[in-house]
C-alpha cells in the first residue's frame, strides 16, 4: 500500500489523483491532504477519503463525522508534508505557485518520494531542492506531461548519449493568433485551452506560454541537461508530449491521448506503468504537426531562458514576477500584454546580481516582489 500526502486536492491535479485512488483503493491510501476555498468540495473529499491529517488554508469551521488532525495555512502545509507513519510515502505537490517550495523541502526531510506538479518548486529553487534531494536520497518524479514523457524516454540510455531534449507545446488558448490581434483579449478567452484541462493560472501560463519556459527550466534541473541542448517545439494536437534526441539521430518520443491521469498515474507508480486499461490513442487517426516555436511571438519563452541564463536569484524572480502578473490579469487589472511587460522589466533589472542564492534570499525575494508588484495596482 502506497500512501499519499496531497497537497491541493481541490484542484484539476489533485482531484483527478483522487480519481486514481478512487479507482485503486487496495494499492493507494490518503493519509494527508490540503485544501482550498473549495468548501462544499473539500468537505465531500475529506470525508470520502478519511485522511489522519488535513490542512485548510484558512480556519474555516468544517462540521465533519470524524476528527483528523487539523493544521491550517502555510505553516499546516509544512506540518503536512513533514507528517510521517509509514514505509512507503509519496507527496503529491498539486499547489499552484510560491506556496508549494517549503512543503516540498519538508517532504523530502521526512523522506518522502516526491510526485512533483508544482513547477515553482523547481523554477525558483531547483538547484537547492536537488541539494536536498541528494541529501536525503528520495526519488522526485514529475506529473507535468512533458516532463513525464522525457523520463520514460531516457529510461535504459545513457546520459553521455543525449543530443537535446524537444519539449512540445500546444500553443495555448491563442496560439493562432498575431501579436496584433492579442491586444485586449479577455480572462474567459484567455482560459480556453484548446487540449488539456488545467487550472486558470497554469491555462494562463500556457497561454503567455511562460508555462514552456518554465518546463525548460525544471527539464534542465531533472536531468541535468544544459539549457542550450533543451529546446521547444509547436505541436498543436498535444499527441507527442516530448522527445528526446540522441547523438546517433535516433529520437524517442512518447505520445498519447491528452488526459493527465496518465503521467500522474505514472508518476504515482514510478517505475511501473497502470496495468489497466486506459484511454487509447488512435494510431490510424493520428495527424501530427511541428512547428517552430517563435520567441518573437511568445517573448515569455525567451524570458525564460534569459532569466535561467543569469542563474542565481532571476529564475526566482522571473517566477514571483509572472506569479503576480497572472494574479493581476485574472483579477482584471490588467491587460493580457502586461503580463510579459511586468515579467521583462524584472528580469532585466540588475539590483538582483549581488543576491546571494539562497533559499531563505528565494523565498524573501519572492514573497516581496509579488506583494510590490500588486501594490502597485491595488491588489492583496
Amino acid at each position: 500500500m502506497r500512501c499519499l500526502y496531497l497537497a491541493g486536492a481541490c484542484g484539476s491535479i489533485g482531484t483527478q489523483t483522487l480519481d486514481i485512488v478512487r479507482e485503486n483503493p487496495s494499492e493507494f491510501k490518503v493519509i494527508g491532504m490540503s485544501v482550498g476555498r473549495n468548501k462544499e468540495l473539500a468537505v465531500r473529499l475529506i470525508e470520502e477519503f478519511h485522511p489522519e491529517i488535513v490542512c485548510f488554508r484558512e480556519n474555516y469551521l468544517y462540521e465533519l463525522s470524524y476528527t483528523p488532525k487539523i493544521v491550517v495555512g502555510d505553516a499546516g502545509l509544512l506540518e503536512l508534508a513533514s507528517y510521517s507513519k509509514y514505509e512507503d510515502e509519496v507527496f503529491v505537490n498539486a499547489l499552484v505557485g510560491m506556496s508549494g517550495l517549503m512543503p516540498t523541502i519538508s517532504a523530502i526531510k521526512a523522506h518522502k518520494t516526491i510526485a512533483l506538479a508544482n513547477k515553482e518548486t523547481l523554477v525558483a529553487g531547483g538547484d537547492i531542492v536537488k541539494e536536498y534531494v541528494k541529501k536525503y536520497n528520495v526519488a522526485l518524479v514529475p506529473i507535468d506531461s512533458e516532463h513525464s514523457a522525457i523520463l520514460q524516454c531516457l529510461q535504459g540510455e545513457s546520459h553521455k548519449e543525449i543530443k537535446r531534449l524537444i519539449i512540445t507545446a500546444s500553443g495555448g488558448s491563442f496560439r493562432n493568433k498575431t501579436r496584433d490581434e492579442l491586444k485586449g483579449v479577455t480572462k474567459e478567452a484567455a482560459l480556453k485551452h484548446p487540449n488539456w484541462s488545467m487550472g486558470a493560472k497554469i491555462t494562463i501560463d500556457s497561454a503567455t506560454m511562460m508555462n514552456k519556459g518554465f518546463e525548460v527550466i525544471e527539464a534542465h534541473h531533472l536531468f541535468d541537461v544544459p539549457y542550450e541542448q533543451i529546446d521547444t517545439i509547436l505541436h498543436p494536437q498535444s499527441i507527442v508530449h516530448s522527445m528526446v534526441e540522441y547523438k546517433d539521430g535516433t529520437i524517442k518520443a512518447e505520445l498519447g491521448v491528452s488526459d493527465m491521469h496518465t503521467p500522474i498515474s505514472y508518476a504515482l507508480r514510478y517505475p511501473h506503468h497502470n496495468v489497466q486499461e486506459s484511454k487509447q490513442l488512435d494510431l490510424f487517426g493520428l495527424k501530427l504537426d511541428f512547428m517552430e516555436l517563435s520567441k518573437d511571438r511568445f517573448p515569455c519563452l525567451g524570458y525564460a531562458y534569459y532569466a535561467a541564463s543569469r542563474g542565481g536569484i532571476y529564475p526566482a524572480v522571473l517566477n514571483a514576477a509572472n506569479e503576480a502578473a497572472v494574479k493581476l490579469f485574472l483579477n482584471d487589472k490588467i491587460e493580457f500584454l502586461e503580463i510579459e511587460r511586468i515579467i521583462e522589466k524584472e528580469i532585466k533589472d540588475d539590483k538582483y546580481m549581488e543576491i546571494p542564492y539562497t533559499l531563505e534570499n528565494v523565498v524573501s525575494v519572492s514573497l516581496s516582489l509579488m506583494k510590490e508588484i500588486l501594490s502597485r495596482y491595488g491588489v492583496d
